[in-house]
């Protein structure tokens, strides 16, 4: 049998990554029968995807209100100092998930190009633990921090790639305000 050129490779690596996206914890036979592969086929693209470090990890996307927690954002304009060794402080920070003393679960952090430099994504028990959290940031990177700005997720639509189950609250959500 030939080996597989190229580009079919990264054709299957991308049905078998779009069906992991909409639900990494399906079975690998499920996915299979979704992609037109067989089951070996399946488990062997996913584990070379792990091993190139392709696919990260797997996720859930948790119902927040059932958590008891609020998704916040959270946008930071870099000063122009540079940061020098606070990158390793903050990496290292991200690393032991130094906010779970607050009770925040940082979601995503992401460098951004554009008016904000940062974004951080987080779940906190309320706004109060929010800014607690924003006053921390500031505090300790305050040579490096210009500006930030706190946004609440009022309703998530879309978590993942995942629709919310609870999309038709939605409606009640717009006819109450």
């Amino acid at each position: 049998m030939a080996k597989s050129s190229k580009k079919q490779i990264d054709q299957d690596e991308k049905k078998v990554i779009e069906q992991l996206q909409r639900n990494s914890n399906e079975s690998i036979d499920k996915i299979a029968k979704q992609c037109g592969f067989s089951r070996q086929k399946v488990w062997r693209i996913i584990k070379r995807l792990e091993s190139n470090k392709t696919i990260w990890g797997y996720t859930a996307v948790p119902d927040k209100e059932k958590q008891g927690v609020r998704h916040y954002f959270l946008l930071i304009r870099r000063s122009n100092e540079p940061i020098s060794g606070s990158i390793d402080e903050l990496i290292s920070g991200f690393k032991k998930g130094s906010a779970k003393t607050l009770g925040i679960y940082v979601r995503t952090a992401c460098i951004l190009h554009g008016q904000y430099d940062v974004l951080l994504c987080f779940t906190a028990k309320d706004i109060s633990v929010a800014k607690k959290f924003i006053e921390f940031i500031n505090k300790r990177y305050s040579v490096v921090i210009k500006d930030t700005l706190l946004l609440e997720d009022i309703f998530s639509i879309k978590i993942c790639g995942m629709l919310n189950p609870k999309l038709d609250d939605l409606k009640e959500f717009y006819a109450s305000i």
